[in-house]
């Protein structure tokens, strides 16, 4: 099958779209430039059209990932830390956006997902029960200090 080819106007516009659906991070931007062939200066110059005109913005992606991955995906700190990271965004920012989950939501999701849980683990005994709950909210990215928080 032959590659379309496109203008740089129509790669421009394809990225402006690609950045509107959904807020983007560099990475995820630039992985999608690798899908047209293009000299370094021309990726520059889209990145820079890009980020001028407010199409990529690095904190915006951030602080939206964040509200997403917690309110909707119920994802602890560590993990959604970890995903970011791997998008390459700095840990400065990311902790400067972690602001957008007010402790109170936090506190209240970690125990409501630890009651849930914790109710289903049957056939067990009372400390197993917790340990295997311990762990899982663990394994969706709470950290351990908050998860033993709410047993005091």
């Amino acid at each position: 099958m032959e590659k379309k080819s496109f203008t740089f106007d129509e790669i421009k516009m394809k990225l402006v779209n690609y950045c509107v659906y959904q807020d983007r991070c560099h990475a995820e931007v630039e992985q999608k430039m690798r899908e047209f062939l293009l000299i370094e200066e021309a990726k520059e110059e889209i990145l820079l059209y890009l980020m001028k005109e407010n199409y990529l913005n690095e904190e915006r992606f951030t602080r939206s990932y964040i509200r997403g991955k917690f309110y909707i995906k119920h994802w602890g700190k560590n993990k959604i830390k970890m995903h970011l990271k791997q998008k390459q965004i700095s840990e400065k920012l990311i902790n400067m956006c972690f602001d957008e989950i007010y402790e109170d939501d936090y506190m209240k999701t970690i125990t409501r997902i630890y009651e849930d849980y914790f109710s289903k683990q049957t056939g067990l005994k009372e400390y197993q029960r917790k340990s295997k709950t311990i762990k899982y909210l663990m394994s969706r990215g709470f950290e351990y200090e908050k998860i033993n928080d709410i047993f005091e």
